[in-house]
């Protein structure tokens, strides 16, 4: 776990390779708590029967906005903002999903500091890559 103290310390890091997640696992129940939260029951997801005989990947897959809310868990696994008021989550540059997630993995994130841009009131804007 990398810790920092300040804006300053986070800005000091821009570039460097924060630290990988541990691991964290894509279960059926997982994706299936996922569908009911968000409403999407796609039977590529959720219809484990029909995924099996039906879908090019053998079975069931993981929705990719699930993946993507894995963000925050994977983040905080790694770093730790010290003495900090507030963290906001200021939005997603560029997503993609470049490869289906099979019901059973295990996923982790690998964050690298991208930029750590100042705002007013001594705040900082920072940029991950996961």
């Amino acid at each position: 776990m990398r810790i920092f103290q300040s804006p300053e310390a986070l800005q000091a890091a821009v570039g460097e390779e924060l630290g990988v997640s541990g691991w964290f696992d894509v279960g059926q129940d997982r994706i299936d708590a996922f569908a009911e939260a968000t409403g999407d029951h796609q039977w590529i997801h959720v219809d484990v029967e029909r995924a099996r005989r039906e879908s090019p990947y053998g079975g069931t897959v993981a929705h990719g906005y699930l993946t993507l809310s894995m963000l925050p868990a994977f983040i905080y696994d790694v770093i730790r903002l010290d003495g900090v008021r507030q963290s906001v989550n200021y939005g997603s540059n560029r997503v993609r999903f470049p490869a289906p997630v099979p019901a059973g993995s295990r996923l982790r994130g690998r964050i690298r500091l991208i930029a750590a841009e100042p705002l007013a009131g001594g705040g900082v804007r920072a940029t991950l890559e996961t």
